[in-house]
């Protein structure tokens, strides 16, 4: 046996290119092509050539001479064989690097260094470098005449590697020695990359074109179309990364989606294999397979590729734990021998298994195979994730689309609602994707576990089928664990959707609830919901607390079982257990454990796709309207020049029968009939639409229409329709738009001439069925109004000018349809001729006639209706007037406002975006400290020192089984040279090394444990506290917060952030402290065991702080970014669900698409980015911005240098073991850090959002005076004096009151009126202290109401306001929340507000169930609700803000006088919509710009004939 090589210095002397131990190295008697050293030196010619020959043109260029096509990136790539080329290249990168390990470990049996053994490699790589750098700059360049040079090239690397191996086996070398293996592989290598060069050269073409994405400017997202060395390293994204450091990326930035991401593009092909499954099955699809059919068919190329590529990462994963072994067993081994070599043609050849036995050769391999694994891993990740992407895109597209076919009564009866329509666009489309994502480990699971049961079987024997079992038989209790944790967070779910539903409630209704004092009662309601949720909360954190304790746990547990059944299985063999078994067995179980922990994932994943894909089925297979063609080709015109030529026919076969007739006549008689025709012709012009015999309905049964006969709606004039409630009058307008089912009948629309020369009118009728017919301006019941500027909903995307809105189709003219109350039909016509009114009832066209006819026939009803609408059009006019000024106090505040903005602006821009700048590069420490504080310092002491103890413990238990195996290893060698003879005097005992061990295993489990339990318990803890404070805070807080915080912000606190805060960032702080401890562990294990690992640690700390730096800022910003994008997208579908019959009936289906496909591709490139940027990061971890030495300073180096201490200074081989184990681990640590460092500073910027709100300064409560120092009943007479009053919203506003002086009497009516603007509202706001005084006073029965608790104040007055606000729940809660009233008083005060019939008829009566916001109930009667609540409460002070504005006449009329009776005796202040509804007050208070300008009694101000109020009430009358 031959002594290994070991490294010694070597002089100048003792090197030359052949070395100088061999006299004959020189010689060539035998020819020179049997010397070994010349065949080396023949390989370094082609190297040399193509180094000469490329540099000069790499670094001098072309230039001009190129024929470049201009494009704006350099990434054209369009020669054949491109990646082919690339993946050769890589191999041959690979093969030579092996070459020269082969060549260093060969020389390592000479005397002295033999260069030509490694050198020709060395001037290979370099060559093989050049090369492809040559081939990028050409092919980018389009100048595709200089790849001659590369042809040359291969020629010649072939010609000499192919002499090379013929003289090889010469000479008797074969397979056996590893030189041979290599240099046959080179020339299969050069041997196609000839061939990829040759084919490059004939298939050359002479007009190339650039793709349409690398000529659009906007795209940058160059994945697919970069070289595959940037595909795989993202080296693309490193200007996008640094960039965003810079300046925060926006959607300009990430510009926009390539085409053959487009959704449009995807949803072609999902259609395309729609379509297919359809055609296989005659019949009508069920249930879900033939979605997966299609699914497969659109994407299943892609998803078998990123299954391949995990395939081969998984296999390379198992290259680490043998190079391990192999390591640790060389270190091992008493004397460090190697196989012996061979000499031939003057040089040493060593075998395969010398090769591979060699330390030094395997933390190479190690290293290639981890970046190789890596970079496969890091492809089937993106392929995954980018066809999930992709096909969430196409069914989105689908999904819209079908969405434009569907009926309508699938909406209007329930079947289907927009929350469902959009769950299955967010969360079901979304499970797909996932499921994309995680496909390939349903393939790569099985293949893990099986090849790593069988090493751990060929290392461990039976003991290692047992640990399997052990893992085994724990992946049913994960699988439920994971089951209980899914049921877990939809019951959490539900109850947050009650809650939200409340806290909506409550925000909406916030002003009522602080007037009435029943903010508490709403707090207290959302905060027993809270409760409950907390309850499931507490449920999901128990099982999520298992689910990480489990993680964590049974590796310990499967190891300990191991090593335990190893020891007594192997009693007879004591010294079995080696650190190459033991740390082997050790990487091997990481690596089987990986794919048991994602099964359960997995696994509710794919079970999540069943469901979501079951309910894609039956959304897809729902009812659709029908289907219109398309309109005909022929014009009117064509078609009666064909009657006319059919005329001509007849009389030509006339002319035939009678040749006795007279010419004159048959002209007379053919001008005759031609007439005829034209008159019929011009009759049918004048029709816009007409309806016979029609018959419609909604759902299969009965149907809704019947005998629909229309027999006109003439173009130019207003057609109405009218009915009682139910007669079906929105009915016929959504089925003359075809959106109901017809079951018999016709439906004719005719098209508008485009001027009155021409005769254009086509009739769109086909066989009784309704064609394709231009826009309709429709105008819906329901209001309907989409998420964009006022001009655009006024607009609907048709051209205007100054003067009118022209909206672009021939239907413009046609007033049809429109439906109006009746009262509006006679306003209407003092400027429109109307030409007939439609009367429905029961479901049938009752008469069609004229208003003329109706005001004959009845002239009563025609009479009623013009009093109506005479007093109407007043009240519009005054309406108007205020609504002018309105607009004109508008517009110069809000100039006043935007020039100061506008000025502030200009100086404050770049220092806004500096602070910004510095913001977004720091982490929200002071988030952090508000998270940690709501905590505790109980549950913070508990889980710091519990994860700390819990690490320690791991690094002991590795330590300790270093150490075991390391005294195995002495055992073994002492009992060599004793040379023992006696089993018993040899014996090693295990027994104390297994006791310690598996005391360390069992603590380590409790640990894990406790630390799980801890860090859910907290975020249980911080989620209970900070929802409080934050509830409270917000009930609390002044109304100025209300007014000038949009409630959609706030709700977001208690929706999106409260939920992040629940159960996102507990996860992610576990995450977060067990990267940052395993990392720290890894370090200081790998520094104790080689000390010259610190020295490599300062570039390897400085490449991870910039590209945490960096990856930080991009990836907060692409997250915020992927999330203010889905928004919109989600926002779309919403309102394309309630506008549905809106869009159908203007025909803009296809805007509403393109918008639609502008906003999925906006957040699926945001998608991409985000993706691209984790890959990117993940790649950096590994190879630290390809810096090869970084890199071998933290793989190589710890593992090159722990070899030479084991050989030099005798290490422990258990302790090399141990620092190799924990370095293949190191890239994972700091890549988990870095990910979740970025989530951690996302999520911590929901507690900085809701912590703002926390800072808000609440009303003042509290009062003067005592509960006990207020008089029994008070307030019992209702005087109020107002003593000069100024009030503000905010104390840094102008006052809205000044200097108010006012005495109303007890009992006294007071109407109060203005315009807008003028103090009305805020002279009853400030009764309630909800504005700020600060100067003045208003006493109420004798005291100061700022004396007063707030709570007392409020709780003592009734109001109602203008707007009316019910909640959800029963009447009885509505009318009485404190339940405080009797039935008795509940029935009186609704038979007040003339709702005692309405109730009564309800099931349940008072118990009868109101629907969120009072859906269910008109607006008037919801506005009798609010009054009968403030009867309910019976205070002798009621405040009416224009409460009666939402009731009709007749009712407001009757309710005025039931006012003046019921509260007779106390004091009422009325805020006056209509003026006349003042006029019976006793006193009448006249407001301008924040002050009284008139103040007396009615008769008086009228008398008065130049007072203001006597001008508001001409104008009213």
């Amino acid at each position: 046996m031959m002594r290994g090589y070991r490294p010694s210095p070597v002089s100048n002397s003792t090197m030359s290119f052949c070395g100088t131990d061999n006299s004959s190295a020189y010689k060539v008697d035998n020819g020179l092509l049997n010397n070994g050293c010349f065949l080396d030196a023949l390989g370094v010619v082609p190297h040399v050539f193509l180094l000469f020959s490329t540099f000069p043109i790499l670094f001098i260029g072309w230039g001009s001479q190129s024929s470049k096509v201009h494009i704006h990136h350099s990434t054209w790539l369009h020669l054949p064989g491109h990646n082919f080329r690339w993946l050769l290249t890589t191999i041959l990168l690979f093969v030579l690097v092996c070459e020269i390990a082969e060549g260093i470990v060969s020389d390592g049996f000479n005397q002295s260094r033999h260069l030509h053994l490694y050198m020709s490699a060395g001037l290979g790589i370099l060559a093989a470098i050049t090369s492809i750098v040559y081939y990028h700059n050409i092919e980018t360049s389009n100048f595709p005449k200089l790849l001659i040079a590369l042809l040359i090239y291969w020629i010649l690397a072939f010609i000499t590697k192919t002499i090379k191996i013929i003289k090889y086996d010469d000479h008797g070398i074969g397979l056996r020695h590893i030189r041979f293996c290599i240099t046959g592989l080179l020339v299969l290598i050069y041997r196609l990359l000839l061939g990829v060069e040759v084919n490059v050269i004939l298939r050359r073409s002479t007009e190339v074109k650039p793709p349409d994405d690398l000529q659009d400017l906007g795209v940058r997202f160059l994945q697919p179309f970069v070289n595959l060395l940037s595909k795989s390293t993202y080296w693309w994204m490193n200007t996008f990364i640094t960039s965003a450091h810079q300046r925060p990326i926006d959607l300009k930035t990430i510009g926009k989606m390539p085409i053959s991401m487009r959704a449009l593009t995807n949803y072609q092909k999902l259609r395309k294999a729609f379509d297919t499954q359809v055609e296989k099955c005659p019949v009508p699809l069920k249930g879900s397979r033939w979605i997966w059919h299609a699914l497969s068919q659109a994407f299943g190329g892609p998803l078998m590729l990123s299954i391949t590529f995990r395939f081969f990462s998984d296999l390379l994963g198992f290259a680490g734990p043998l190079c391990i072994s192999g390591i640790v067993h060389h270190i091992s081994s008493d004397n460090h021998t190697a196989l012996p070599s061979v000499m031939f043609l003057g040089v040493h050849f060593i075998s395969s298994e010398a090769f591979l036995a060699n330390a030094y050769v395997l933390v190479v391999l190690l290293f290639l195979a981890l970046l190789l694994q890596r970079t496969f891993l890091q492809a089937s990740y993106y392929v995954a994730i980018e066809t999930g992407i992709k096909l969430r895109a196409g069914i989105q597209t689908q999904i819209y689309n079908k969405i434009m076919r569907l009926c309508t009564s699938n909406m209007s009866m329930g079947d289907m609602t927009t929350t469902q329509i959009c769950s299955l666009v967010a969360r079901d489309t979304n499970h797909l994707m996932w499921f994309f994502f995680l496909c390939p480990n349903l393939w790569a699971m099985p293949i893990q576990i099986v090849i790593g049961v069988l090493l751990q079987y060929y290392l461990l024997g039976v003991s290692a089928l047992i640990g399997a079992t052990v893992i085994a038989v724990l992946a049913p209790l994960q699988y439920f664990v994971a089951t209980r944790l899914s049921r877990a967070q939809k019951s959490t779910l539900e109850h947050t959707s009650e809650r939200l539903k409340k806290t909506n409630e409550l925000l909406r209704g916030i002003k009522l609830l602080k007037l009435y004092t029943w903010e508490h009662i709403f707090r207290s309601s959302v905060e027993e919901t809270r409760r409950r949720e907390l309850t499931n909360l507490r449920t999901f954190a128990l099982y999520t607390s298992l689910s990480i304790f489990m993680n964590a746990a049974v590796p310990i547990a499967a190891v300990l079982t191991i090593f335990v059944v190893h020891v007594h299985v192997h009693s007879a063999s004591d010294f079995d257990l080696s650190p190459a078994v033991a740390f082997r067995s050790l990487s091997l179980f990481h690596i089987l454990v990986t794919p048991l922990f994602l099964l359960s994932s997995v696994l509710h994943s794919t079970v999540k796709a069943l469901v979501s894909v079951q309910k894609l089925s039956e959304f897809l297979g729902s009812a659709e309207i029908e289907i219109e063609l398309d309109p005909t080709a022929q014009t009117p015109a064509n078609n009666n020049a064909n009657t006319k030529s059919v005329y001509a026919l007849q009389l030509q076969a006339n002319l035939v029968n009678s040749k006795n007739k007279a010419k004159q006549d048959v002209n007379r008689n053919f001008q005759q009939d031609d007439q005829e025709l034209r008159q019929t012709s011009s009759q049918e012009d004048k029709v816009c639409m007409k309806i016979v015999n029609g018959c419609f309905t909604w759902t299969q049964g009965c149907p809704t229409l019947t005998n629909i006969d229309i027999i006109k709606v003439p173009f130019g004039q207003l057609t109405v329709i009218v009915g009682q409630v139910g007669s079906g009058k929105s009915s016929l307008l959504l089925a003359a738009l075809g959106e109901m089912q017809k079951i018999s009948g016709s439906i004719t629309w005719n098209s508008l001439p485009k001027t009155d020369s021409e005769d254009n009118m086509r009739a769109h009728t086909m066989n009784g069925r309704p064609t394709k017919r231009g826009s309709v301006a429709y105008v819906s019941q329901r209001p309907w109004l989409l998420n964009a500027t006022v001009e655009e909903n006024i607009l609907f995307d048709s051209a205007h000018n100054e003067k009118s809105i022209v909206i672009q189709n021939n239907l413009a003219n046609c007033a049809f349809p429109f439906t109006h109350l009746a009262y509006h039909f006679i306003q209407i016509h003092e400027t429109i001729m109307m030409s007939q009114i439609i009367a429905m009832r029961d479901g049938t066209v009752q008469t069609q006639e004229s208003l003329k006819d109706i005001q004959f026939a009845e002239p009563e009803l025609f009479e009623q209706w013009r009093t109506l609408m005479n007093r109407q059009n007043k009240e519009n006019s005054t309406e108007l007037k205020r609504k002018s000024f309105r607009r004109a106090m508008y517009s110069r505040d809000t100039l006043a406002t935007e020039d100061e903005e506008e000025e502030g602006s200009t100086t404050t821009d770049e220092d806004s975006l500096s602070a910004e700048l510095r913001h977004r590069t720091t982490i929200p420490w002071s988030s952090l400290a508000t998270y940690l504080r709501a905590a505790g310092l109980l549950l913070l002491l508990l889980l710091v020192l519990s994860q700390l103890n819990k690490h320690s413990l791991m690094v002991a238990i590795d330590f300790w089984l270093a150490h075991w195996t390391s005294q195995v290893i002495a055992a073994q060698i002492e009992s060599v040279e004793r040379n023992c003879t006696v089993t018993q005097d040899c014996a090693f005992s295990h027994s104390s090394y297994l006791q310690v061990f598996s005391v360390l295993c069992a603590l380590g489990i409790v640990l894990c444990l406790v630390t799980s339990l801890a860090v859910e318990w907290m975020g249980l803890r911080v989620a209970r506290e900070l929802h409080c404070s934050l509830l409270r805070i917000i009930v609390l807080a002044p109304m100025r917060l209300f007014e000038t915080t949009p409630l959609g912000n706030i709700l977001n606190r208690f929706s999106t952030d409260t939920n992040t805060i629940d159960q996102h960032i507990p996860v992610t702080m576990e995450c977060l402290s067990r990267s940052t401890l395993l990392c720290l562990s890894a370090v200081g294990v790998i520094s104790y065991v080689t000390p010259v690992f610190l020295i490599a640690m300062l570039p390897l700390a400085i490449a991870c702080y910039f590209i945490q730096k960096y990856f930080r800022v991009a990836s907060r910003d692409l997250q915020q970014l992927e999330d203010s994008t889905e928004t919109p997208l989600l926002s779309h579908y919403s309102q394309t669900v309630e506008g549905l019959t809106t869009i159908r009936a203007f025909r803009h289906e296809h805007r509403f698409k393109k918008k639609m496909l502008e906003y999925t591709d906006t957040n699926n490139i945001s998608s991409l980015f985000l993706m691209a940027a984790n890959r990117w990061l993940e790649v950096r971890m590994v190879i630290k911005n390809l810096k090869i030495d970084l890199f071998w300073h933290e793989h190589k180096q710890s593992a090159v240098a722990s070899i030479s201490n084991a050989l030099y200074r005798q290490l422990s081989a258990g302790l090399v073991g141990l620092g190799l184990t924990y370095a293949l681990m190191v890239s994972n640590y700091l890549n988990w850090i870095v990910r979740n460092l970025a989530d951690m500073e996302v999520q911590l910027g929901c507690v900085k959002r809701v912590n703002s709100l926390l800072h808000t300064q609440p009303e003042n409560y509290d009062g003067l005076m005592t509960p006990a120092q207020i008089p029994a009943g008070w307030p019992k007479y209702g005087e109020i004096q107002i003593k000069n009053l100024s009030v503000r919203n905010d104390s840094t506003l102008k006052p809205v009151l000044r200097h108010v002086n006012a005495h109303i009497k007890p009992g006294q009516k007071v109407g109060i009126c203005g315009r807008t603007g003028s103090g009305k509202s805020s002279f009853s706001l400030a009764l309630f202290r909800v504005l700020d005084t600060f100067e003045g006073q208003i006493i109420i029965d004798g005291i100061d109401i700022a004396k007063l608790p707030l709570q007392t104040l409020r709780s003592k007055f009734s109001i109602i306001l203008q707007d009316p606000v019910l909640f959800s729940g029963t009447i009885r809660f509505n009318l009485d929340p404190e339940r405080k009233a009797t039935d008795q008083m509940l029935w009186e005060a609704l038979e007040i507000a003339q709702l005692l019939s309405v109730v009564k008829a309800l099931p349940g009566g008072l118990d009868a169930m109101v629907t969120e916001g009072g859906e269910n109930f008109s607006q008037g009667q919801r506005q009798l609700f609010c009054l009968a609540r403030a009867f309910v409460r019976k205070s002798s002070i009621l405040i009416m803000d224009e409460a009666t504005a939402s009731i009709d006449m007749a009712t407001e009329s009757i309710l005025q006088k039931v006012v003046m009776t019921a509260f007779a005796d106390r004091t009422v202040v009325t805020i006056a919509h209509r003026v006349h509804t003042i006029l019976g007050s006793d006193v009448v208070i006249v407001m301008k710009h924040g002050g009284i300008l008139e103040y007396d009694e009615p008769d008086v101000l009228l008398e008065q004939k130049d007072s203001v109020f006597s001008a508001f009430v001409r104008a009213d009358k």
